[in-house]
């Protein structure tokens, strides 16, 4: 069962509405998925990740050997957690910004201001004369 929240909006007008964020993060994942990956590797994404078949299912599927597979894999990973992290508003990663948690954006006013103070300068030692 999905739930839905009472989320505020930003905006001018900073209303409430209902929201089914859950959804909202799988649909935003299926899509920037679909939009960032040619055929072939949607192919390996869907049968990989979303349906969840081992790679020897896979291969034996899609008809290709187990080092293309495993290629595949890694360029996918690689491409989709790079546009994840970068996608504009707001990203997929990290989940906390995506699902309304802390915005990082800068420091936040409770933080507290550390001021580092210079070190001393060491002088040598003053020798005693007998």
């Amino acid at each position: 069962m999905s739930k839905v929240t009472l989320t505020l909006c930003a905006g001018k007008d900073r209303r409430l509405t209902w929201v089914r964020k859950d959804e909202d993060y799988v649909a935003d994942f299926c899509l920037v998925s679909r939009r960032t990956l040619d055929d072939f590797e949607y192919k390996v994404f869907r049968f990989h990740f979303l349906l969840g078949a081992d790679w020897r299912l896979c291969c034996r599927q899609m008809k290709i050997d187990r080092g293309t597979f495993f290629h595949t894999v890694y360029r996918i990973q690689q491409k989709l957690g790079r546009v994840f992290r970068d996608l504009k508003p707001y990203s997929l990663y990290p989940l906390d910004e995506y699902f309304g948690g802390t915005v990082r954006k800068g420091p936040s006013p409770q933080a507290p201001c550390v001021i580092e103070m210079p070190k001393p300068s060491v002088s040598p030692p003053l020798l005693k004369t007998a």
